[in-house]
């Protein structure tokens, strides 16, 4: 019987946690001058959407725009290239969306088609800012109390460690681009959650079978042996998804590019803190056997037959 290669990740902690550290102090310093450019979604505007009979040159759809006295017009494709969606920073005009059709429809030999025009108030985008971050703050409790009720509390603060450190550098990336921080964007990060959480539990459950099963070997040894063999399953799983990710991110289109690339840095994140930060946080916290170890069955008690 073969036995698989053991890495020593461990071996490679303290340079994990420096690298970190730095990625999350850029990203807070960031995130504080910063900020993020939230999309419509959260800052309250308009909405045009406007068809096509053929698919039209976007920059020259902005020139227009722009000579037209709208500077801060967003246009992307929105489903097909001929359908074309346009967010304005302006306040409510229910006249804004023949504006902006007779503005485009200059000098263009196609006519066009007002599909829609919507407005989006800024109070219901200041509330759907505060409760998407109380939905990413309620992810991370509930992903803290189930790993504790299912490993134990030192993996329960690994694991929730872990998922926080991706979300900062996520919103640090989104932060230092300048890149449209909207509604996708924010479901792209609870998904980034999910998918760390699930690599981090597989090699949580690894770890606790391994302290279990191994009697000889160091807290350190056996999390190299843990980290080794679930590897390939990381990879694999981390390679086909970023695969799919990169092709939406190329072939998508604009309205869920904002998805792909926060799914495309989370993964890549993601499968760095399952293998480093989670581990390095149960390292520091001194996990040992005596912590994984069934509870033993109290004097005289018995396992009852059916």
């Amino acid at each position: 019987m073969t036995t698989a290669k053991i890495y020593n990740f461990m071996g490679l902690r303290k340079i994990a946690a420096g690298l970190s550290l730095v990625l999350l102090l850029i990203s807070v310093a960031s995130l504080a001058m910063n900020g993020l450019k939230f999309g419509l979604d959260f800052t309250g505007g308009s909405l045009v959407e406007v068809g096509y009979e053929q698919g039209p040159d976007l920059n020259q759809i902005r020139t227009k725009l722009e000579s037209a006295g709208y500077d801060d017009a967003v246009v992307q494709t929105f489903g097909s290239p001929v359908d074309i969606l346009i967010r304005l920073g302006e306040s409510h005009n229910p006249k804004l969306g023949d504006e902006v059709l007779s503005a485009l429809q200059a000098d263009e030999s196609q006519s066009l088609t007002l599909r829609r025009n919507e407005y989006v108030g800024a109070q219901v985008g200041e509330e759907l800012r505060e409760q998407g971050g109380l939905g990413l703050l309620l992810a991370l409790f509930m992903v803290m109390v189930y790993v504790a009720f299912r490993f134990q509390l030192k993996f329960s603060v690994g694991a929730v460690a872990a998922l926080a450190h991706d979300v900062l550098i996520v919103l640090g990336f989104f932060s230092i681009l300048q890149l449209d921080f909207d509604l996708t964007v924010l479901a792209a990060l609870l998904a980034v959650i999910g998918y760390s959480l699930n690599d981090t539990i597989v090699v949580s459950d690894r770890i606790r079978e391994n302290f279990r099963k191994l009697r000889k070997g160091s807290a350190i040894e056996i999390m190299n042996t843990s980290l080794s063999q679930t590897l390939g399953r990381t990879l694999v799983t981390s390679l086909t998804t970023l695969l799919v990710l990169t092709a939406l991110a190329i072939f998508g289109g604009e309205m869920i590019h904002g998805f792909a690339i926060a799914l495309l840095v989370g993964v890549c994140i993601g499968t760095y803190s399952s293998i480093y930060v989670a581990a390095n946080v149960l390292i520091l916290m001194g996990v040992c056997k005596e912590d994984l170890m069934p509870p033993e069955k109290e004097e005289g008690e018995v396992d009852e037959m059916p």
